[in-house]
């Protein structure tokens, strides 16, 4: 049980226990509710009916916690959100092709639908480059599953999807509704689709 504020200083209030995620949902709820990617520490607990210290049992620092925002977000939004029919791929560099595309293309619909999120994400997970690791782990394991690499340290598939970081690295959003995003690509494709 958690001891809750209570500024009318009457008995205490207790309710269920904050877990992790009631407070990356809660947190997401108000990046959306205020339309600002910095929502502070103290916001989140006060939406929670919590001490700001009551946090810190969940995560270690704002850091920590923003990257399980990030991560939640990014799963959700993006990872999630990649439908593929494995019924009409013939091979796994075409189906590898195919996850990339729909990756890429969950990545710019994210930007497109939630910006403030985005910028989260921006903020907080791709000036960290071990968290930006962290969060895209899942989708290397991703590529050396559907490439049957049995990489265990997942090298070669972060270096493949390092090879289209200008159609997932936020730096480069401005260019992902331009007409040309399919063809630059397909260039980048056909670049690397022989080397795998």
């Amino acid at each position: 049980m958690i001891l809750l504020k209570n500024p009318n200083n009457h008995l205490p209030k207790f309710m269920a226990k904050i877990t992790q995620e009631l407070i990356i949902e809660t947190a997401e709820a108000l990046i959306k509710r205020t339309e600002k990617s910095e929502v502070t520490l103290s916001q989140i607990a006060d939406e929670l009916n919590i001490t700001h210290a009551a946090l810190y049992k969940h995560f270690k620092n704002k850091q920590e916690l923003w990257a399980a925002v990030s991560k939640s977000w990014f799963n959700r939004m993006i990872s999630e959100q990649i439908k593929l029919d494995m019924n009409n791929l013939i091979n796994t560099q075409d189906l590898l092709h195919d996850w990339l595309w729909a990756f890429v293309n969950a990545k710019k619909r994210a930007y497109n639908e939630n910006p403030q999120m985005f910028a989260l994400n921006t903020q907080y997970v791709d000036s960290n480059p071990q968290v930006l690791r962290d969060v895209l782990w899942d989708s290397y394991q991703i590529i050396d599953r559907l490439m049957h690499y049995h990489d265990p340290y997942l090298e070669r598939a972060e270096a493949i999807l390092s090879a289209f970081a200008v159609f997932s690295l936020p730096s480069f959003k401005e260019s992902w509704n331009l007409p040309d995003y399919q063809d630059r690509f397909e260039r980048i494709w056909s670049l690397i689709k022989h080397g795998l």
